[in-house]
C-alpha cells in the first residue's frame, strides 16, 4: 500500500507524513515543489508514476481573512485544485482523502451539525471550501471527506502559541466569547485520516477532537494548563470585527465516525495538555 500526502509541509500535512512512517505504510509527502496542482497535466503524471492506494489532500488556501480580497488563488487552490487532484486519481484509481471546513456552514443554532445538514458559508473561503466538496464528490464514488475545525499543533504558529506569546507581552487579551466549536490537534487528526486510508467506509465526516468551547474559554484553559497568568477579556463577534465573517457556531457532530467504526479523537482538554508539554511549556 503507497499513501501520497499532499500539502506535507503543513499543520497537517506534516503530522500525516510523521504517522504513515511511525505505521511503516509506504508515502510520500510533497508540497508546491513537487508538482502544479493547478496543472492537470502534471498532477495526473505524478500520480501515474507513484500510483498511490490513497492521496490524503492537507494542501489548501486557509488565510480566512485574505481570501476575502485574494480571491482568484484562494479559487485556484481550493477548487480547481481540487479538481485536479479528484480527475487524477479517478485516472490513478486512487481513492482521495479531502480535507473541509467547519466553514462550510452558516453558524445558527446551538446543536452540532450533522453531515447532511445544508451548507450556507458566510465567507468566500468557506465558499471555495464547499466547491471542493462539490467537486470530488461529482468526480470520485471513491472519497472521503473530512470537515474539521480549529487546528492546532506543532510547526507554525496557531491559537495557542498566539496566546502564549501575548501573555508574554503582559497586555490585555480580548478574546471571542459568542463563537463555540472544537480545537483539533494535528497529532489525533493524523491518525484518524491514516486509519480511514486502510478502509474502504467512503463518505463523508465530521472529526474533530470530543468537546465543545468558545475561544474565550480556549484561551482560559490554555493560560490554565500552561500555569501562565494573563488578563483574557471575553468580547463579542461584533466587538471583535474582521474581513471574514466567521461563524458562531462550529459544532460538529461526530455521529458519522461513530456508525462507520471510527476510533473517536479524545477531550480537547486532554490534546491540549500533550501539546503544551509537546512544546516544552510548563503545566
Amino acid at each position: 500500500m503507497k499513501v501520497l500526502v499532499t500539502g506535507a509541509k503543513g499543520l497537517l500535512g506534516s503530522e500525516v507524513v510523521k504517522r504513515l512512517a511511525a505505521m511503516g505504510i509506504e508515502h510520500r509527502g510533497v508540497d508546491i515543489e513537487d508538482f502544479d496542482l493547478l496543472n492537470l497535466g502534471d498532477t495526473e503524471s505524478f500520480l501515474d508514476s507513484f500510483m498511490p492506494h490513497a492521496v490524503i489532500n492537507c494542501a489548501a488556501y486557509t488565510a480566512v481573512d485574505k481570501a476575502e480580497e485574494d480571491r482568484d488563488l484562494c479559487f485556484a487552490v481550493n477548487v480547481t485544485a481540487v479538481k485536479n487532484l479528484a480527475l487524477a486519481c479517478k485516472k490513478a484509481g486512487s481513492a482521495l482523502i479531502h480535507i473541509s471546513t467547519d466553514y462550510v456552514f452558516d453558524g445558527t443554532g446551538d446543536t452540532p451539525f450533522e453531515v447532511a445538514d445544508k451548507t450556507a458559508p458566510l465567507n468566500y473561503y468557506g465558499y471555495t471550501k464547499e466547491l471542493g466538496e462539490r467537486e470530488v464528490r461529482s468526480i470520485l464514488d471513491r472519497h472521503f471527506i473530512v470537515r474539521t475545525s480549529w487546528i492546532f499543533g506543532p510547526g507554525k504558529g496557531n491559537f495557542v502559541t498566539t496566546m502564549l506569546n501575548l501573555a508574554k507581552k503582559g497586555n490585555e487579551i480580548r478574546v471571542v466569547n459568542d463563537q463555540t466549536g472544537s480545537p483539533t490537534y494535528t497529532i489525533d487528526l493524523a491518525r484518524m485520516l491514516c486509519d480511514m486510508a486502510l478502509t474502504d467506509k467512503y463518505g463523508t465526516y465530521h472529526a474533530t477532537n470530543e468537546g465543545f468551547c468558545t475561544w474565550f474559554e480556549f484561551a482560559r484553559e490554555i493560560f490554565r494548563q500552561a500555569g501562565v497568568e494573563a488578563k483574557v477579556v471575553p468580547v463579542t463577534t461584533e466587538e471583535f470585527v474582521t474581513k471574514a465573517v466567521r461563524p458562531k457556531n462550529s459544532r460538529l457532530s461526530k455521529e458519522s465516525l461513530k456508525r462507520a467504526g471510527f476510533e473517536l479523537l479524545p477531550p480537547w482538554q486532554d490534546a491540549l495538555a500533550r501539546y503544551l508539554k509537546e512544546i516544552g511549556a510548563s503545566i
